[in-house]
């Protein structure tokens, strides 16, 4: 768990691909209410980064924002962690404790790995979205509580509903607002630029000269998929400054894990045939495995093609793919 404020968690997101900028136009249109938010996308993408960017642009700033990581929380303690206790509510219960719902009263609670949360915790959590209230094992009372809440996970929550893993009440109740964080490699554009922060950064963070990348490794790092997405990047180049600093860093210089190419992916950039190809048939083609693959499940098919769900739907109405 973690408690911030808003002066330390204001995220500077590099990069100008259109994916990311629309992401953060919506952010920036919701923060200013006390609207619920979901932020979706695949681990590595920045999903934390972006709810410490709403809060920070929220009305309540100043208030705390307080991280909790569903999935690290034990299952017997999760509703006692979560809304807090009274002393004697059961065995080691010996103290009052607030709860981490109620310190956030006048911020921001954020709830990562929200798929995690256990059936029972599901329940509680439902009834105070609905109605604010909060009330603590062995409390005779509710209290109200204030608090914004944002939940953000890389699983698929609707597939979740499906299996009966998740409440379909809490899901819908959660999805007020859902917002989806690009993957990088559908932010090639963004590659060059992120590497070249993290240089500049990590570098002056470590106290070290920064290496210098050649035309070579910038063209590698547009090609590379990132399964890692941004945290994979920025552990390359954390590793490039701290074991090359001051040195011309080439592709070959990268770690032996780097060099190999991830199972189902490509090795290099796309070869056009030689007899020529159509593009608008190939992506049709792809939307439409994707599409398959996936049982029609389209946030799952757009993760696949590595799109938005907005792009996708763009695209299959503009394909007139059903």
């Amino acid at each position: 768990m973690l408690v911030e404020s808003a002066e330390n968690t204001a995220e500077h997101f590099v990069g100008s691909s259109p994916e990311l900028q629309a992401v953060l136009r919506q952010a920036s249109m919701v923060a200013a209410t006390d609207a619920t938010v979901l932020v979706l996308g695949e681990s590595g993408t920045g999903k934390e980064h972006l709810a410490r960017h709403i809060h920070a642009r929220s009305r309540r700033p100043d208030g705390p924002l307080i991280t909790v990581n569903c999935a690290a929380l034990p299952e017997e303690l999760v509703e006692s962690e979560l809304f807090g206790h009274r002393r004697g509510a059961f065995t080691g219960a010996n103290d009052h404790q607030p709860g981490l719902v109620r310190q956030a009263h006048g911020g921001t609670l954020l709830l990562d790995e929200i798929a995690e949360l256990p059936a029972g915790a599901q329940a509680k959590l439902l009834r105070f979205l609905e109605n604010g209230e909060c009330q603590p094992l062995g409390a005779a009372e509710a209290e109200q509580i204030d608090v914004r809440v944002i939940a953000a996970t890389h699983q698929d929550l609707q597939q979740r509903v499906a299996d009966g893993r998740f409440r379909a009440d809490l899901y819908y109740r959660l999805q007020v607002v859902p917002l989806e964080m690009p993957p990088l490699r559908s932010r090639q554009g963004d590659v060059r630029r992120l590497a070249e922060h993290f240089r500049v950064t990590l570098a002056e963070h470590h106290g070290v000269e920064p290496p210098r990348f050649t035309p070579a490794l910038l063209r590698w790092l547009g090609q590379w998929p990132w399964p890692g997405n941004v945290r994979e990047l920025k552990n390359l180049v954390e590793r490039c400054v701290i074991f090359m600093s001051g040195t011309e860093v080439n592709p070959g210089d990268l770690p032996d894990a780097w060099l190999q190419t991830p199972q189902g992916q490509a090795g290099g950039p796309f070869v056009i045939p030689p007899e020529g190809l159509s593009l608008e048939r190939l992506e049709m083609d792809l939307i439409r495995q994707a599409l398959e693959q996936t049982a029609g499940n389209r946030s799952r098919a757009a993760r696949l093609l590595g799109l938005t769900r907005d792009t996708l739907l763009y695209r299959m109405k503009k394909y007139a793919i059903a």
